[in-house]
């Protein structure tokens, strides 16, 4: 079987399934044009502007990539490819997707809220408040984690670093011209043309001008940007660089179709399914919690929620980023599949060992780029250039969605310093800033990074069980959202209790115990759940 084969016949089913079961879900959420999206009704030229769909989808589709649908997917190919092409095809289509829409269709008849509130609306304040913690650490340590990764990049690569800071400079000049040209049609595809010959020229420029500073300094600088990113309108910096950086990936995706045609490799990787990984564990649950973005991720639901709604013109707006967001990010991981597999078992093991995933990654697709008359060099450069990009869009959207979940649990406290948090983004963000320099500084994050994989799937369990009790209460039929649900569920507490279990036995007690917290986290957001549809249940029928 051809690698081209593969990726023609995914690409056909996820087409066919944006236009088939894509409708479905569309549907189910009961979406119309009809009702003001909450981007009009609460528009603050702030967090809430309506903006063009494919702007709105660039930035979704930019937030919720990262480095997540290439890192995931490779690493689980230890179990062999088969069934992480089956998992990111089954879970993008019938989890992935859904959980997405689901998430943003809910937030946008919540006011644009997140989940946390929407969760508040349905099953009550305290679940509310746990799921806000949680998440809210869960961003804590994504900002935490990508500022360590990224800042160690611009230190080993300077012209990424020159790079980037080429891409915010045209981001910024992008923006403010696009609010100029406002809604001239014509005008905005020519601005957006002559910003991605630009971005891709700056890619060539900022390896000619390497721009090099220490580590520490890097890290402080980063999260300056992201203090900015978050406290500044979306329309200035964080939606125009996602826009553009959007295009990263599209010509990456591109590239690589073209690539695969022109070169027509094999897959060399033989077809046995492993059972179980001395590194890994079994394939269940580890395959779920490896594959997250590409198949499902919970970190979806607080971008669909957080940013992405407040920006729809309109609610029809959603099937697209949502949905079809989703299911370009399952074609993206198919691809970071499609660059190991044209390798032997053995020399994908070794190079897992000495290189690591992204450059795997970029070295595979980059020989099958260069195929094109690319420079090889230059081809994996522009890989790896692009999977660095994206961990700073993560960086700024988790710093903005740290801002926004941090505002929303103290909006109902009752004191005055409450009150400025969740008023004042000014005084929020710098909360969430310090709080990432304290996790940096500590280096906790490098004790609490294992389990942020079984923390991110039990995101997406709950963003379900959010979902399926709101269509539940507007007696709309929640199956096809409970059946991921129960499985992501399942999935999660197995993940979670042989964490808890395996890290009690190594004697790392603070890893067992954030396990079964969440555990009981979990357990404890079902029985609320649970609670809350049975008061729902017993309501007396109104009397006309």
């Amino acid at each position: 079987m051809t690698l081209l084969t593969l990726l023609i016949l995914s690409g056909v089913i996820l087409v066919s399934a944006y236009f088939i079961y894509g409708k479905y879900v569309y549907n189910k959420f009961k979406l119309t044009d009809t009702r003001k999206a909450p981007s009009h009704t609460h528009r603050d030229g702030i967090d809430y502007i309506p903006s063009k769909p494919i702007v709105v989808l660039g930035h979704h589709f930019a937030s919720i990539a990262g480095a997540g649908p290439i890192v995931g997917p490779i690493i689980a190919v230890t179990f062999g490819w088969i069934p992480a092409v089956i998992w990111i095809l089954v879970g993008g289509i019938f989890f992935g997707a859904v959980h997405d829409l689901g998430s943003m269709a809910a937030s946008l008849r919540n006011q644009g809220k997140s989940i946390g509130v929407i969760i508040q609306n349905n099953i009550g304040y305290k679940g509310k408040q746990l799921f806000i913690i949680f998440s809210f650490s869960t961003l804590i340590l994504i900002i935490g984690v990508f500022a360590d990764i990224i800042a160690k990049t611009f230190v080993s690569n300077p012209g990424v670093a020159s790079a980037s800071i080429l891409f915010i400079l045209l981001a910024l000049a992008f923006g403010l011209v696009n609010r100029l040209v406002g809604d001239r049609k014509l005008a905005f595809v020519v601005i957006s043309i002559i910003g991605i010959v630009l971005m891709y020229y700056f890619v060539y420029l900022g390896m000619q001008i390497p721009f090099a500073l220490d580590y520490q300094t890097w890290v402080y600088l980063l999260l300056i940007y992201a203090f900015f990113a978050s406290v500044t309108p979306i329309s200035t910096l964080l939606q125009p660089r996602d826009y553009l950086n959007s295009f990263l990936l599209y010509g990456l995706i591109l590239s690589a179709v073209v690539g695969v045609f022109i070169a027509n490799p094999e897959i060399v990787m033989d077809n046995e399914v492993h059972l179980s990984s001395e590194n890994l564990g079994y394939i269940f649950p580890v395959l779920f919690v490896t594959i997250a973005c590409g198949a499902i991720s919970g970190f979806h639901s607080l971008v669909a929620s957080g940013t992405t709604s407040k920006q729809l013109d309109k609610e029809s707006d959603a099937k697209i980023v949502g949905f079809g967001g989703m299911l370009i990010e399952s074609f993206l991981a198919i691809i970071a599949v499609g660059a190991v597999i044209v390798m032997n078992r053995a020399d994908y093991l070794s190079g897992m060992v000495t290189d690591g995933p992204v450059p795997l990654f970029a070295n595979g697709l980059g020989n099958m780029i260069s195929s094109m008359g690319i420079p090889v060099d230059f081809a994996i450069g522009f890989v790896a250039l692009t999977v660095s990009a994206f961990a700073l869009t993560t960086l700024d959207t988790c710093t903005r969605l740290a801002r926004f979940t941090l505002q929303e649990y103290f909006e109902d406290v009752k004191n005055p310093v409450a009150a400025k948090i969740s008023q004042n983004r000014y005084l929020s963000t710098t909360v969430v800033v310090i709080l990432s320099v304290m996790l940096l500084a500590s280096g906790g994050f490098t004790t609490l990074w294992p389990i942020f994989g079984s923390a991110n799937q039990l995101l997406a369990a709950l963003a379900l069980l959010t979902i399926a009790v709101w269509l539940i209460k507007q007696k709309i039929n929640a199956t096809f959202v409970m059946i991921p649900m129960f499985f992501m569920f399942t999935v999660t507490l197995t993940s979670l209790g042989l964490f808890a279990w395996k890290n009690f036995q190594d004697e790392i007690f603070i890893l067992a115990i954030i396990a079964a917290l969440l555990f009981v986290l979990s357990i404890s957001l079902i029985v609320l759940a649970a609670k809350s549809l049975k008061t729902e249940i017993n309501k007396p029928e109104m009397v006309h």
